[in-house]
């Protein structure tokens, strides 16, 4: 049977009903696809924004370290607990328009952020930031999945690379437009929010004219199991280990990565070789993401994982011994080969537990919120303790949790 015709951008087709198995098959909707991958870019440059102005709130509140820590967990609560429940909800009663509502929450935080006049109103805004977090990412990758024609790690990458650039942009643009202008001026930033609702809001037209797509395939009653079968919550159990272990040696990177090269090879404060090291690895890891998930497609997810996770191993056991050159070649490699897991763990989980994209997107979106924060405060806390050199020492050894990967269930198919 023929190829039904490509959409046009945004323009919905007609369904017949909710969840009907479709009888041709559907293309690959780059449109959607762009369009999620730059309002994710723009959720989390919005979202990044906060922890980059804490030394500017610190100082206009006269906050304390506590408080500071009370804001970042506010934000991650809101940011990681709630987005499983926002995507079991959403599963089981899709609402096209909640992708515009949830950048709706972050610009009212946004709002409330540049014009709170005391620490309770801070609070407040770090939770609506977090809330629209929560409501984006799980409808946002259910999205992506529906627009995949089939190309669901290719879909995820595309959609998580947006992410990733947001993500490193955020503190940026803080230093160069917040920070010398003054909180006022998160302001400005409302204007971004506002183009992130007007595209997410056409995305919303054409999911509400395609909801056959959320159909499942013939095959996937036979490919998963349910939810709560034994096997299902093993594997499910395996995927956490491994994010966790993915997650913690991340944030030992983006966190502390500068202060590891600054007191290894004796910077100098003024010194911007670290800045540009860190920035090596954070383009590392945006490609890394945009090639985990096609790759994915072509070989299966379960051998990414085995190469992402475990495979970067060796290099981040040399990283602590390296000289300044070796560094910088093994920050691009580990950086590469780390970030390509994380869509075929996403994937894999959904083909895991079909007929629950949102839920389990939503379950490995917030275990990476939550997984962040976590890291930085124990690895933060050992350094202390210790030596950030020790802190790279002991990170070295996390991917080797990624032999665990032998046990996952083969749920694939064998692929030309």
């Amino acid at each position: 049977m023929p190829a039904s015709p490509e959409t046009p951008p945004f323009q919905a087709e007609e369904a017949p009903s909710r969840f009907t198995t479709p009888t041709t098959p559907h293309n690959t909707v780059l449109a959607i696809l762009f369009a999620l991958s730059f309002s994710h870019l723009v959720n989390d440059t919005l979202q990044s924004l906060l922890p980059a102005i804490y030394p500017l709130l610190k100082t206009s509140f006269d906050l304390s370290f506590t408080q500071i820590g009370l804001i970042t967990l506010t934000n991650q609560l809101t940011a990681s607990i709630l987005q499983p429940m926002v995507g079991f909800y959403t599963d089981r009663y899709p609402k096209p328009y909640s992708l515009a509502i949830g950048m709706g929450f972050t610009l009212a935080g946004l709002v409330l952020l540049g014009l709170a006049s005391h620490f309770a109103l801070i609070l407040i805004a770090a939770a609506l930031v977090g809330m629209g977090s929560s409501v984006f990412h799980p409808e946002a990758s259910r999205v992506a999945r529906m627009a995949s024609g089939g190309r669901h790690g290719f879909a995820q990458s595309l959609f998580q690379v947006g992410g990733n650039a947001g993500t490193s942009f955020g503190p940026l643009l803080a230093a160069l437009i917040i920070v010398p202008g003054g909180r006022r001026e998160v302001l400005w930033f409302t204007l971004a929010a506002l183009t992130g609702i007007i595209v997410l809001t056409k995305v919303g037209h054409w999911y509400r004219g395609n909801t056959d797509r959320l159909a499942l395939p013939p095959e996937s009653s036979t490919t998963g199991s349910s939810f709560f079968s034994r096997k299902v919550i093993a594997a499910l159990a395996i995927l956490v280990v491994l994010v966790f272990s993915k997650y913690f040696y991340l944030t030992s990177m983006t966190s502390y990565y500068m202060f590891f090269l600054t007191e290894k090879f004796h910077f100098s404060p003024q010194s911007t070789v670290p800045q540009y090291f860190l920035f090596i690895f954070l383009f590392a890891v945006a490609a890394g993401t945009i090639i985990g998930g096609p790759i994915g497609d072509r070989i299966g997810r379960k051998r990414v994982i085995w190469a992402s996770i475990l495979g970067v191993a060796p290099f981040t056991l040399l990283l602590p011994y390296a000289n300044l050159v070796e560094c910088g070649i093994l920050t691009a490699i580990i950086g590469v080969i780390l970030a390509s897991a994380f869509s075929a763990i996403v994937v894999y989980a959904q083909e895991l537990v079909p007929g629950n994209v949102g839920m389990i997107a939503g379950l490995f979106f917030g275990l990476a919120f939550g997984m962040g924060g976590i890291g930085s405060a124990v690895l933060g806390k050992l350094a202390d303790e210790t030596s950030i050199t020790f802190v790279f020492q002991v990170c070295s050894f996390l991917p080797l949790l990624g032999i665990l990967t032998w046990f996952l269930p083969n749920i694939e198919k064998k692929r030309a």
